[in-house]
Protein backbone atom coordinates (compact mmCIF):
# COMPACT_ATOMS: atom_id res chain seq x y z
CA UNK A 1 0.00 0.00 0.00
CA UNK A 2 1.22 3.48 -0.80
CA UNK A 3 2.23 4.87 2.49
CA UNK A 4 0.66 8.32 1.23
CA UNK A 5 -2.93 6.42 1.09
CA UNK A 6 -4.93 6.17 4.32
CA UNK A 7 -6.09 2.14 3.87
CA UNK A 8 -9.94 1.85 3.37
CA UNK A 9 -10.19 -0.52 6.58
CA UNK A 10 -8.56 1.79 8.53
CA UNK A 11 -10.42 4.87 7.37
CA UNK A 12 -13.02 5.13 4.44
CA UNK A 13 -13.13 8.56 5.06
CA UNK A 14 -9.98 9.59 5.09
CA UNK A 15 -8.85 7.09 2.11
CA UNK A 16 -11.04 8.63 -0.22
CA UNK A 17 -9.82 11.98 0.81
CA UNK A 18 -6.27 10.69 0.23
CA UNK A 19 -7.26 9.79 -3.26
CA UNK A 20 -8.64 12.44 -4.56
CA UNK A 21 -5.30 15.14 -3.04
CA UNK A 22 -2.98 12.15 -3.68
CA UNK A 23 -4.46 11.55 -7.60
CA UNK A 24 -4.01 15.55 -7.74
CA UNK A 25 -8.12 15.53 -8.95
CA UNK A 26 -8.82 18.25 -6.59
CA UNK A 27 -7.82 20.78 -3.78
CA UNK A 28 -8.87 22.36 -1.02
CA UNK A 29 -10.04 25.86 -1.89
CA UNK A 30 -9.01 29.59 -0.03
CA UNK A 31 -13.53 29.58 -0.01
CA UNK A 32 -14.77 27.33 2.64
CA UNK A 33 -16.78 24.51 1.08
CA UNK A 34 -15.42 25.35 -2.22
CA UNK A 35 -12.68 22.94 -4.53
CA UNK A 36 -10.20 23.51 -7.23
CA UNK A 37 -10.54 21.16 -9.74
CA UNK A 38 -7.09 20.55 -10.99
CA UNK A 39 -5.78 19.41 -14.39
CA UNK A 40 -5.88 15.92 -14.12
CA UNK A 41 -9.73 15.93 -12.34
CA UNK A 42 -10.58 18.52 -15.28
CA UNK A 43 -9.37 16.36 -17.87
CA UNK A 44 -11.46 13.30 -16.66
CA UNK A 45 -14.71 15.72 -16.05
CA UNK A 46 -14.06 16.82 -19.93
CA UNK A 47 -14.26 13.01 -20.60
CA UNK A 48 -17.47 12.41 -18.75
CA UNK A 49 -18.93 15.40 -20.25
CA UNK A 50 -18.27 15.09 -23.80
CA UNK A 51 -19.64 11.50 -23.97
CA UNK A 52 -22.93 13.27 -22.16
CA UNK A 53 -23.05 16.08 -24.41
CA UNK A 54 -23.36 13.90 -27.56
CA UNK A 55 -25.92 11.95 -25.89
CA UNK A 56 -27.87 14.60 -25.33
CA UNK A 57 -27.35 16.12 -28.54
CA UNK A 58 -28.20 12.71 -30.33
CA UNK A 59 -31.79 12.73 -28.69
CA UNK A 60 -32.57 15.80 -29.83
CA UNK A 61 -31.58 18.64 -27.25
CA UNK A 62 -29.32 21.94 -27.56
CA UNK A 63 -27.36 23.62 -24.98
CA UNK A 64 -28.22 27.16 -24.19
CA UNK A 65 -27.20 29.45 -21.12
CA UNK A 66 -28.96 30.94 -18.33
CA UNK A 67 -28.11 33.80 -15.60
CA UNK A 68 -26.19 32.90 -12.63
CA UNK A 69 -28.68 34.78 -10.53
CA UNK A 70 -31.98 34.17 -9.85
CA UNK A 71 -34.40 37.11 -8.48
CA UNK A 72 -36.14 36.05 -5.06
CA UNK A 73 -39.82 37.23 -6.68
CA UNK A 74 -38.82 34.77 -9.63
CA UNK A 75 -37.48 31.83 -6.95
CA UNK A 76 -40.57 31.62 -4.90
CA UNK A 77 -43.03 31.68 -7.73
CA UNK A 78 -42.84 27.85 -7.33
CA UNK A 79 -43.71 27.53 -3.19
CA UNK A 80 -42.48 23.89 -3.24
CA UNK A 81 -39.25 24.46 -4.93
CA UNK A 82 -38.70 27.72 -2.96
CA UNK A 83 -38.84 25.94 -0.07
CA UNK A 84 -37.08 22.63 -0.52
CA UNK A 85 -33.86 24.77 -1.60
CA UNK A 86 -34.32 28.37 0.77
CA UNK A 87 -31.99 26.59 3.55
CA UNK A 88 -29.32 26.24 0.85
CA UNK A 89 -29.77 29.77 -0.77
CA UNK A 90 -26.26 32.47 -0.69
CA UNK A 91 -28.00 35.31 -1.43
CA UNK A 92 -26.52 38.56 -3.03
CA UNK A 93 -28.09 41.77 -1.53
CA UNK A 94 -25.66 44.70 -2.57
CA UNK A 95 -23.95 45.45 -5.66
CA UNK A 96 -20.68 47.62 -4.66
CA UNK A 97 -18.02 47.87 -1.47
CA UNK A 98 -15.79 50.79 -1.07
CA UNK A 99 -13.15 52.02 1.38
CA UNK A 100 -13.68 51.18 5.05
CA UNK A 101 -12.94 54.89 6.35
CA UNK A 102 -12.25 53.64 9.44
CA UNK A 103 -9.60 51.10 8.23
CA UNK A 104 -7.29 52.30 5.48
CA UNK A 105 -6.68 49.43 2.44
CA UNK A 106 -10.35 47.59 3.76
CA UNK A 107 -13.25 47.23 2.01
CA UNK A 108 -16.66 47.32 3.43
CA UNK A 109 -20.32 46.31 1.75
CA UNK A 110 -21.29 50.07 0.61
CA UNK A 111 -24.29 50.46 2.24
CA UNK A 112 -26.12 52.89 -0.05
CA UNK A 113 -25.43 49.77 -2.77
CA UNK A 114 -28.44 47.66 -1.66
CA UNK A 115 -30.07 45.96 -4.10
CA UNK A 116 -33.89 46.78 -4.72
CA UNK A 117 -34.63 42.85 -4.79
CA UNK A 118 -32.18 40.17 -3.67
CA UNK A 119 -30.62 37.91 -5.62
CA UNK A 120 -30.17 34.19 -5.05
CA UNK A 121 -27.30 32.42 -6.72
CA UNK A 122 -28.72 29.73 -8.44
CA UNK A 123 -29.17 26.29 -6.59
CA UNK A 124 -31.13 25.10 -9.44
CA UNK A 125 -32.58 27.22 -12.70
CA UNK A 126 -36.42 26.13 -12.70
CA UNK A 127 -37.68 29.49 -11.88
CA UNK A 128 -35.10 31.68 -14.50
CA UNK A 129 -35.84 29.37 -16.94
CA UNK A 130 -39.63 29.00 -16.73
CA UNK A 131 -39.66 32.85 -16.32
CA UNK A 132 -37.83 33.06 -20.09
CA UNK A 133 -39.67 30.34 -21.45
CA UNK A 134 -43.19 32.36 -20.96
CA UNK A 135 -41.53 34.64 -23.44
CA UNK A 136 -40.86 31.53 -26.01
CA UNK A 137 -44.09 29.76 -25.95
CA UNK A 138 -47.41 30.78 -27.34
CA UNK A 139 -48.59 27.76 -29.50
CA UNK A 140 -48.19 24.23 -30.32
CA UNK A 141 -46.09 25.21 -32.82
CA UNK A 142 -43.11 26.34 -30.60
CA UNK A 143 -43.03 22.92 -28.52
CA UNK A 144 -40.99 20.68 -27.44
CA UNK A 145 -38.15 23.05 -26.14
CA UNK A 146 -35.40 20.78 -25.80
CA UNK A 147 -32.76 22.82 -23.75
CA UNK A 148 -29.67 21.58 -21.58
CA UNK A 149 -27.24 23.58 -20.41
CA UNK A 150 -23.38 23.36 -18.29
CA UNK A 151 -23.18 25.70 -15.53
CA UNK A 152 -21.85 25.48 -11.80
CA UNK A 153 -24.61 26.03 -9.10
CA UNK A 154 -23.93 27.28 -5.53
CA UNK A 155 -26.10 24.82 -2.45
CA UNK A 156 -24.68 26.26 0.76
CA UNK A 157 -23.78 23.24 2.46
CA UNK A 158 -22.17 22.52 5.95
CA UNK A 159 -20.18 20.00 5.65
CA UNK A 160 -19.02 19.46 2.85
CA UNK A 161 -16.43 16.68 0.71
CA UNK A 162 -14.62 16.55 -2.16
CA UNK A 163 -16.97 16.47 -5.97
CA UNK A 164 -19.47 14.64 -3.50
CA UNK A 165 -20.54 17.96 -1.74
CA UNK A 166 -19.52 20.98 -2.27
CA UNK A 167 -20.91 24.86 -2.12
CA UNK A 168 -20.61 25.05 -5.56
CA UNK A 169 -20.08 22.52 -8.42
CA UNK A 170 -20.40 21.97 -11.65
CA UNK A 171 -23.18 20.10 -13.63
CA UNK A 172 -25.67 20.25 -16.22
CA UNK A 173 -29.41 20.46 -16.20
CA UNK A 174 -31.54 19.88 -19.06
CA UNK A 175 -35.12 21.93 -18.77
CA UNK A 176 -37.76 20.68 -21.26
CA UNK A 177 -41.33 21.56 -22.51
CA UNK A 178 -43.93 19.96 -23.92
CA UNK A 179 -47.52 20.07 -24.84
CA UNK A 180 -48.80 16.79 -23.35
CA UNK A 181 -48.34 14.62 -20.58
CA UNK A 182 -47.29 11.68 -22.15
CA UNK A 183 -44.17 13.26 -24.09
CA UNK A 184 -42.97 14.84 -20.99
CA UNK A 185 -42.88 11.57 -19.17
CA UNK A 186 -41.50 9.84 -22.01
CA UNK A 187 -38.54 12.40 -21.83
CA UNK A 188 -38.07 11.82 -18.34
CA UNK A 189 -37.69 8.42 -18.55
CA UNK A 190 -35.17 9.12 -22.01
CA UNK A 191 -32.81 10.74 -20.15
CA UNK A 192 -32.81 8.34 -17.00
CA UNK A 193 -32.07 6.04 -19.30
CA UNK A 194 -28.97 8.07 -20.75
CA UNK A 195 -27.77 8.34 -17.19
CA UNK A 196 -27.69 4.54 -16.78
CA UNK A 197 -26.14 3.73 -20.15
CA UNK A 198 -23.31 6.15 -19.62
CA UNK A 199 -22.54 5.35 -16.00
CA UNK A 200 -22.76 1.76 -16.65
CA UNK A 201 -21.01 1.63 -20.11
CA UNK A 202 -18.68 4.49 -19.32
CA UNK A 203 -17.99 4.57 -16.15
CA UNK A 204 -18.00 0.62 -15.61
CA UNK A 205 -20.53 1.36 -12.39
CA UNK A 206 -23.32 -0.47 -12.41
CA UNK A 207 -27.23 0.89 -11.33
CA UNK A 208 -30.33 0.50 -10.33
CA UNK A 209 -32.92 2.71 -11.80
CA UNK A 210 -35.92 3.87 -10.26
CA UNK A 211 -38.66 6.74 -8.62
CA UNK A 212 -38.13 8.45 -5.86
CA UNK A 213 -40.03 8.20 -2.81
CA UNK A 214 -42.43 11.24 -1.93
CA UNK A 215 -40.22 12.28 0.81
CA UNK A 216 -37.02 12.27 -1.14
CA UNK A 217 -38.85 13.73 -4.65
CA UNK A 218 -37.16 16.89 -6.24
CA UNK A 219 -38.86 19.80 -4.64
CA UNK A 220 -41.95 20.97 -7.18
CA UNK A 221 -41.86 17.41 -9.19
CA UNK A 222 -44.79 15.46 -9.61
CA UNK A 223 -41.97 12.37 -9.87
CA UNK A 224 -38.25 12.10 -9.14
CA UNK A 225 -36.66 8.96 -11.23
CA UNK A 226 -32.95 7.79 -10.16
CA UNK A 227 -30.07 5.36 -10.84
CA UNK A 228 -28.26 4.30 -7.58
CA UNK A 229 -25.17 3.14 -7.03
CA UNK A 230 -23.46 1.52 -4.43
CA UNK A 231 -19.90 2.50 -3.32
CA UNK A 232 -17.37 -0.31 -1.75
CA UNK A 233 -18.31 0.82 2.26
CA UNK A 234 -21.96 -0.61 0.77
CA UNK A 235 -23.49 3.10 1.15
CA UNK A 236 -25.54 4.30 -1.82
CA UNK A 237 -24.83 6.96 -4.15
CA UNK A 238 -27.14 9.29 -6.53
CA UNK A 239 -25.50 9.17 -9.65
CA UNK A 240 -28.05 10.62 -11.42
CA UNK A 241 -31.94 12.20 -11.39
CA UNK A 242 -34.51 12.98 -14.07
CA UNK A 243 -37.62 15.10 -12.36
CA UNK A 244 -41.21 15.02 -14.29
CA UNK A 245 -42.50 18.37 -12.76
CA UNK A 246 -45.86 18.13 -14.53
CA UNK A 247 -47.43 21.33 -15.51
CA UNK A 248 -46.13 22.84 -11.65
CA UNK A 249 -43.89 25.17 -13.30
CA UNK A 250 -45.67 26.08 -15.72
CA UNK A 251 -48.91 27.23 -13.57
CA UNK A 252 -46.10 29.05 -11.20
CA UNK A 253 -45.15 31.13 -14.23
CA UNK A 254 -48.11 31.23 -16.21
CA UNK A 255 -46.75 29.34 -19.14
CA UNK A 256 -49.57 28.73 -21.29
CA UNK A 257 -50.08 27.64 -24.94
CA UNK A 258 -52.72 27.06 -27.97
CA UNK A 259 -52.93 23.24 -29.09
CA UNK A 260 -54.20 22.52 -32.70
CA UNK A 261 -58.02 23.21 -31.60
CA UNK A 262 -56.67 26.42 -30.30
CA UNK A 263 -57.38 25.53 -26.60
CA UNK A 264 -55.41 27.18 -24.12
CA UNK A 265 -53.80 24.68 -21.83
CA UNK A 266 -50.41 24.61 -19.85
CA UNK A 267 -46.99 23.28 -20.69
CA UNK A 268 -45.53 19.92 -19.21
CA UNK A 269 -42.02 19.93 -18.21
CA UNK A 270 -39.45 17.86 -17.38
CA UNK A 271 -35.81 18.64 -15.55
CA UNK A 272 -32.55 16.78 -15.23
CA UNK A 273 -28.98 16.15 -14.14
CA UNK A 274 -25.88 14.82 -13.64
CA UNK A 275 -22.87 16.65 -11.84
CA UNK A 276 -19.29 16.26 -10.84
CA UNK A 277 -20.56 14.11 -7.84
CA UNK A 278 -19.68 11.42 -10.64
CA UNK A 279 -16.45 11.93 -10.01
CA UNK A 280 -16.61 10.95 -6.42
CA UNK A 281 -18.78 7.73 -7.07
CA UNK A 282 -15.99 6.75 -9.80
CA UNK A 283 -13.52 7.03 -6.96
CA UNK A 284 -15.39 5.29 -4.19
CA UNK A 285 -16.37 2.56 -6.48
CA UNK A 286 -13.14 1.40 -7.93
CA UNK A 287 -10.20 2.25 -6.37
CA UNK A 288 -7.47 0.68 -4.25
CA UNK A 289 -5.54 1.23 -1.28
CA UNK A 290 -2.38 2.02 -4.01
CA UNK A 291 -4.47 4.82 -5.11
CA UNK A 292 -7.22 5.48 -8.15
CA UNK A 293 -8.34 2.90 -10.42
CA UNK A 294 -10.23 4.81 -13.38
CA UNK A 295 -12.16 2.97 -16.30
CA UNK A 296 -10.37 3.24 -19.69
CA UNK A 297 -13.10 5.29 -21.64
CA UNK A 298 -12.97 8.11 -19.69
CA UNK A 299 -9.62 8.31 -18.46
CA UNK A 300 -7.58 11.18 -18.82
CA UNK A 301 -4.69 8.96 -19.71
CA UNK A 302 -5.04 5.37 -21.24
CA UNK A 303 -1.80 4.23 -21.48
CA UNK A 304 1.71 5.53 -20.24
CA UNK A 305 5.29 4.50 -21.46
CA UNK A 306 8.18 4.74 -19.07
CA UNK A 307 11.48 3.74 -20.69
CA UNK A 308 14.11 2.02 -19.11
CA UNK A 309 18.11 2.71 -20.59
CA UNK A 310 21.46 3.69 -19.90
CA UNK A 311 23.48 6.06 -22.29
CA UNK A 312 22.21 8.08 -25.17
CA UNK A 313 22.27 5.51 -27.52
CA UNK A 314 19.99 2.59 -25.38
CA UNK A 315 17.72 6.50 -25.26
CA UNK A 316 17.74 6.74 -28.47
CA UNK A 317 16.31 3.12 -30.03
CA UNK A 318 13.80 3.19 -27.57
CA UNK A 319 12.37 6.66 -28.62
CA UNK A 320 12.29 5.34 -32.19
CA UNK A 321 10.32 2.32 -31.43
CA UNK A 322 8.00 4.62 -28.67
CA UNK A 323 7.15 7.00 -31.61
CA UNK A 324 6.10 4.35 -33.83
CA UNK A 325 3.92 2.88 -31.18
CA UNK A 326 2.40 6.14 -30.24
CA UNK A 327 1.30 7.07 -34.03
CA UNK A 328 -0.05 3.78 -33.87
CA UNK A 329 -2.16 4.49 -30.74
CA UNK A 330 -3.27 7.92 -31.73
CA UNK A 331 -4.72 6.60 -34.83
CA UNK A 332 -7.00 4.48 -32.70
CA UNK A 333 -7.81 7.68 -30.50
CA UNK A 334 -5.52 6.17 -27.52
CA UNK A 335 -4.76 8.64 -25.23
CA UNK A 336 -1.22 7.72 -24.32
CA UNK A 337 1.63 9.74 -23.16
CA UNK A 338 5.75 8.95 -22.90
CA UNK A 339 6.97 10.11 -19.89
CA UNK A 340 10.45 10.23 -20.68
CA UNK A 341 11.61 12.68 -17.99
CA UNK A 342 14.91 12.41 -16.29
CA UNK A 343 14.17 13.91 -13.60
CA UNK A 344 12.36 11.19 -11.57
CA UNK A 345 13.07 7.53 -11.42
CA UNK A 346 11.10 5.24 -13.05
CA UNK A 347 10.18 3.17 -9.50
CA UNK A 348 8.36 6.93 -8.60
CA UNK A 349 6.96 6.88 -12.45
CA UNK A 350 5.14 4.08 -11.67
CA UNK A 351 3.80 4.67 -8.16
CA UNK A 352 2.70 7.99 -9.67
CA UNK A 353 0.64 6.54 -12.18
CA UNK A 354 -0.75 3.83 -10.09
CA UNK A 355 -1.94 7.07 -7.78
CA UNK A 356 -3.63 8.67 -10.62
CA UNK A 357 -5.32 5.30 -12.09
CA UNK A 358 -3.90 5.17 -15.50
CA UNK A 359 -5.35 1.83 -16.92
CA UNK A 360 -2.26 0.46 -18.62
CA UNK A 361 1.30 1.08 -17.95
CA UNK A 362 4.17 -0.06 -20.26
CA UNK A 363 7.69 -0.27 -19.40
CA UNK A 364 10.42 -0.11 -22.26
CA UNK A 365 13.87 -1.14 -21.73
CA UNK A 366 16.86 -1.77 -23.99
CA UNK A 367 17.09 -5.07 -23.01
CA UNK A 368 13.91 -5.99 -23.53
CA UNK A 369 13.66 -4.30 -27.09
CA UNK A 370 16.54 -6.90 -28.20
CA UNK A 371 14.00 -9.78 -27.68
CA UNK A 372 11.57 -7.11 -29.55
CA UNK A 373 9.42 -7.47 -25.45
CA UNK A 374 7.66 -4.79 -23.61
CA UNK A 375 6.16 -5.13 -20.14
CA UNK A 376 2.86 -4.03 -19.56
CA UNK A 377 0.91 -3.70 -16.46
CA UNK A 378 -2.83 -3.42 -16.05
CA UNK A 379 -3.75 -1.19 -12.98
CA UNK A 380 -7.39 -2.60 -12.18
CA UNK A 381 -5.90 -6.26 -11.62
CA UNK A 382 -1.98 -4.82 -10.81
CA UNK A 383 -0.68 -7.84 -12.88
CA UNK A 384 2.42 -7.15 -15.22
CA UNK A 385 2.71 -9.31 -18.82
CA UNK A 386 5.28 -9.37 -21.33
CA UNK A 387 3.56 -8.69 -24.91
CA UNK A 388 5.58 -9.03 -28.12
CA UNK A 389 5.63 -5.79 -30.11
CA UNK A 390 4.63 -7.42 -33.04
CA UNK A 391 0.83 -6.12 -33.34
CA UNK A 392 1.54 -4.32 -29.87
CA UNK A 393 -1.51 -1.56 -30.70
CA UNK A 394 -4.01 -3.83 -31.74
CA UNK A 395 -3.34 -5.42 -28.50
CA UNK A 396 -3.58 -2.80 -26.06
CA UNK A 397 -6.77 -1.55 -27.83
CA UNK A 398 -8.30 -5.18 -27.13
CA UNK A 399 -6.44 -5.22 -23.78
CA UNK A 400 -8.34 -1.63 -22.27
CA UNK A 401 -11.74 -2.76 -23.51
CA UNK A 402 -10.68 -5.97 -21.26
CA UNK A 403 -10.36 -3.83 -18.36
CA UNK A 404 -13.43 -1.46 -19.07
CA UNK A 405 -15.76 -5.37 -18.71
CA UNK A 406 -13.58 -6.50 -15.72
CA UNK A 407 -14.27 -3.22 -13.88
CA UNK A 408 -17.83 -3.36 -14.20
CA UNK A 409 -18.19 -6.88 -13.54
CA UNK A 410 -16.53 -6.82 -10.49
CA UNK A 411 -18.63 -3.43 -9.48
CA UNK A 412 -21.66 -5.36 -10.54
CA UNK A 413 -20.74 -8.94 -8.53
CA UNK A 414 -20.07 -6.48 -5.54
CA UNK A 415 -23.05 -4.98 -5.78
CA UNK A 416 -25.54 -7.97 -6.00
CA UNK A 417 -23.65 -9.68 -3.49
CA UNK A 418 -24.81 -6.74 -1.26
CA UNK A 419 -28.07 -6.15 -1.98
CA UNK A 420 -30.59 -8.61 1.08
CA UNK A 421 -33.68 -9.05 1.60
CA UNK A 422 -35.99 -8.75 4.92
CA UNK A 423 -38.73 -9.20 6.84
CA UNK A 424 -38.45 -7.80 10.05
CA UNK A 425 -37.79 -5.00 11.82
CA UNK A 426 -34.43 -6.17 14.02
CA UNK A 427 -32.91 -8.15 11.28
CA UNK A 428 -33.27 -4.86 9.27
CA UNK A 429 -31.00 -3.32 11.59
CA UNK A 430 -28.80 -5.80 12.35
CA UNK A 431 -27.87 -5.92 8.29
CA UNK A 432 -27.67 -2.15 8.39
CA UNK A 433 -25.16 -2.04 11.26
CA UNK A 434 -23.42 -5.45 10.57
CA UNK A 435 -23.23 -5.82 7.01
CA UNK A 436 -23.97 -2.42 5.21
CA UNK A 437 -25.35 -2.63 1.13
CA UNK A 438 -28.26 -1.95 -0.05
CA UNK A 439 -31.30 -3.80 1.68
CA UNK A 440 -34.79 -4.88 0.37
CA UNK A 441 -37.66 -4.89 1.85
CA UNK A 442 -41.28 -4.03 2.67
CA UNK A 443 -42.88 -0.42 3.43
CA UNK A 444 -46.36 0.55 4.07
CA UNK A 445 -46.11 3.63 1.45
CA UNK A 446 -46.81 6.13 4.11
CA UNK A 447 -44.44 9.16 4.03
CA UNK A 448 -44.54 9.04 8.20
CA UNK A 449 -43.19 5.21 8.23
CA UNK A 450 -40.78 6.36 5.73
CA UNK A 451 -39.81 9.47 8.26
CA UNK A 452 -39.70 7.30 11.10
CA UNK A 453 -37.72 4.62 9.62
CA UNK A 454 -34.77 7.04 8.45
CA UNK A 455 -34.88 8.80 12.42
CA UNK A 456 -34.55 5.83 13.69
CA UNK A 457 -32.05 3.76 11.34
CA UNK A 458 -30.17 6.69 9.46
CA UNK A 459 -31.57 4.89 6.22
CA UNK A 460 -33.72 6.34 3.37
CA UNK A 461 -35.39 4.39 0.49
CA UNK A 462 -33.12 5.23 -2.53
CA UNK A 463 -35.45 4.44 -5.08
CA UNK A 464 -38.50 1.75 -5.79
CA UNK A 465 -37.03 -0.07 -8.59
CA UNK A 466 -38.51 0.07 -12.08
CA UNK A 467 -40.69 -2.74 -12.90
CA UNK A 468 -40.36 -3.75 -9.27
CA UNK A 469 -42.48 -7.26 -9.06
CA UNK A 470 -45.31 -7.26 -7.11
CA UNK A 471 -45.45 -9.56 -3.99
CA UNK A 472 -47.81 -9.44 -0.37
CA UNK A 473 -45.47 -8.59 2.93
CA UNK A 474 -45.89 -6.58 5.85
CA UNK A 475 -44.19 -3.07 6.05
CA UNK A 476 -40.61 -4.06 8.26
CA UNK A 477 -41.74 -0.93 10.85
CA UNK A 478 -45.80 -1.21 11.36
CA UNK A 479 -46.21 -4.61 10.05
CA UNK A 480 -49.01 -3.12 8.10
CA UNK A 481 -49.79 -4.21 4.03
CA UNK A 482 -46.70 -3.85 1.38
CA UNK A 483 -47.25 -4.97 -2.20
CA UNK A 484 -44.01 -4.68 -3.15
CA UNK A 485 -40.49 -4.17 -1.76
CA UNK A 486 -38.16 -0.79 -1.97
CA UNK A 487 -34.45 -0.46 -2.01
CA UNK A 488 -33.21 1.11 1.68
CA UNK A 489 -29.45 2.21 2.46
CA UNK A 490 -27.49 4.47 4.28
CA UNK A 491 -26.27 6.72 1.39
CA UNK A 492 -24.25 9.96 0.65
Amino acid sequence: MSKEITARAEDYSKWYNDLIIKGELADYSAVRGCMVIKPYGFALWENMRDVLDKRFKETGHVNAYFPLFVPKSLFEAEEKNAEGFAKECAVVTHYRLKTDPDNKGKLIVDPEAKLEEELVVRPTSEAIIWNTYKNWIQSYRDLPILINQWANVVRWEMRTRLFLRTAEFLWQEGHTAHATKEEALEETVKMLNVYAEFVEHYMALPVIKGVKSANERFAGAEDTYCIEAMMQDGKALQAGTSHFLGQNFAKAFDVKFSDKSNNLDYVWATSWGVSTRLIGALVMAHSDDEGLILPPRIAPLQVVIVPIYKGDDQKAMIDEKVDELMKQLKAKGIRVKYDDNDQTRPGWKFAEYEKKGVPVRITMGARDLENNIVEVARRDERTKENYNLDGLADKLETLLEDIQQNMFLRAQNFRDSNIRRVDTWEEFLSTLDNQSGFISAHWDGTPETEEQIKELSKATIRCIPLDNPQEEGKCILTGKPSTQRVLFARAY
